[in-house]
């Protein structure tokens, strides 16, 4: 597993840029208004979207190896008697995904999620965030509107 950090900045270009020098390796995919890096040292998958407010998150989120891993997750999760969205299978930033989501107390939106495969559309069949509890919590998945 690994966390997921998601970032509204207002500069695409510049923010690949910075971020690449940074972890010292460039994103594992890029599509227009998207980034997605897989860092291995620390453990990262970093998401950058254009647009939005810049220089905020969008969301935080666990990546799990299977779709075992993310049901196990949300019933922990349930369990502790915090509402998510259930667990779906979905097509969502430029992914195939097994996910759930769910919002903090501060309304930071928080993704349990597999990957399955790439797919060339940004796609934004998740569950409605709007479902969880949270005024503020974007539009679909990874904030596409």
């Amino acid at each position: 597993m690994r966390l997921q950090l998601a970032l509204n900045v207002p500069d695409l270009a510049e923010a690949v840029d910075f971020y690449s020098k940074m972890f010292g390796t460039g994103p594992a995919k890029t599509k227009p208004g998207y980034a997605n890096f897989a860092i291995a040292d620390p453990p990262l998958k970093l998401v950058l979207f254009e647009g939005g407010d810049g220089n905020t998150i969008n969301h935080l989120g666990v990546e799990t190896e299977t779709a075992d891993q993310v049901e196990a997750a949300e019933a922990r999760i349930t369990d502790a008697g915090l509402q998510t969205t259930g667990v779906t299978d979905t097509v969502c930033c430029y992914a195939q995904k097994t996910e759930t989501w769910l919002a903090g107390p501060d309304e930071t939106r928080w993704e349990w999620y597999v990957k399955h495969g790439d797919v060339d559309e940004f796609g934004t069949n998740s569950p409605d965030p709007t479902s969880i509890p949270v005024a503020a919590t974007g539009g679909n998945c990874c904030g596409g509107e």
